[in-house]
């Protein structure tokens, strides 16, 4: 099979009928064997009764529903499990993204050999205040941390390769990542398209000024463990080493301070009435707290069973 099509959508019933009709047409004109996955997020609308009538008609078309709203993540993530075709879309349901960009995605894929081809929605119909500026400050702080020079991460409409989406764990809110995610896998060729972005037709958007900040934290999340997770005595050690030196050398201070008043006969307080001594007590004890939970995160990693020491990307010949 050349395409599977994931499609996560939440309350979409006005837009399910036109969004397949759509791509039906552009996988049919191109001659595409394919499959449609709706992943349906805990609709309360009559979204997957849609869903059920359009799979009932074409059996191309897979339905997936959910028993609450779980998140778009999670929806991906099964929608990859399930996938079967050797190249992956994902776009969104409320037709904002063109089906026509399929085809070029999907040649960029193959053809020119990339792993992952990211959508660049460069001309926008959104609000300027609510939407656009916040996004341009998140892809900002995005391409700064993980290095790669995509200026949409969260735009919907993306092709992989189905190597990457079977190697990546896609979890939380860290679908706005999944090209950082790819990269941190070991996948290196990652570009982007610019894309068509139509005004939405149906409804209203499921996203608040919220997901701007959960953005932001998990794009924390996402730099911390991609360059600690395998290495927490990097972070931890250091950290609190340099905070022990730096207590110690208040300490030896205090204490060289306090014999060369009480040597020439100078007026002084006693150690525990000074204040630096407890600063330097508090940086100490904190440095050696720092230090034992590099040293226990490193026990960890050794003695536990990692999910997965290496990927292999292919193999040749008898094994």
């Amino acid at each position: 099979m050349q395409l599977s099509i994931v499609i996560p959508l939440l309350n979409e019933e006005e837009s399910l009928n036109e969004l397949y009709n759509w791509i039906a047409t552009v996988m049919r004109s191109n001659s595409f064997s394919y499959e449609i996955i709706f992943i349906d997020d805990g609709s309360t609308d009559n979204s997957w009764k849609t869903i059920k009538k359009i799979s009932a008609e074409d059996p191309s078309v897979r339905g997936i529903k959910f028993n609450r709203n779980y998140g778009k993540s999670q929806a991906l993530h099964v929608g990859f499990a399930k996938a079967e075709g050797d190249v992956i879309i994902t776009m969104d349901a409320d037709l904002q993204d063109n089906p026509e960009e399929i085809p070029e995605l999907y040649r960029l894929i193959t053809k020119e050999g990339y792993d992952l081809i990211s959508g660049w929605k460069k001309k926008r119909y959104d609000s300027v205040i609510s939407k656009n500026l916040p996004s341009k400050l998140f892809n900002a702080a995005a391409r700064k941390t993980s290095g790669l020079k995509l200026h949409d991460f969260n735009c919907g409409l993306k092709a992989y390769r189905k190597a990457v989406i079977k190697n990546i764990d896609v979890y939380g809110e860290m679908h706005r990542y999944i090209p950082v995610l790819a990269k941190n896998a070991g996948y290196s060729r990652i570009d982007e398209k610019v894309v068509q972005h139509q005004a939405r037709k149906y409804g209203k958007t499921k996203f608040g000024a919220e997901r701007f900040i959960n953005g932001f934290l998990d794009l924390i999340t996402i730099w911390f463990l991609s360059t600690f997770a395998r290495r927490p005595m990097h972070l931890f050690g250091a950290l609190g080493v340099l905070m022990f030196f730096f207590g110690f050398l208040f300490a030896v201070w205090i204490g060289t301070s306090k014999l060369y008043k009480l040597y020439h006969g100078l007026p002084n307080i006693l150690v525990t009435d000074n204040p630096w001594f407890y600063i330097s007590l508090t940086t100490m004890v904190l440095g050696t707290l720092l230090f034992i939970a590099g040293f226990l995160g490193e026990l960890i990693l050794r003695s536990s069973r990692e999910k997965e020491r290496y990927r292999i990307s292919e193999t040749t010949g008898e094994i």
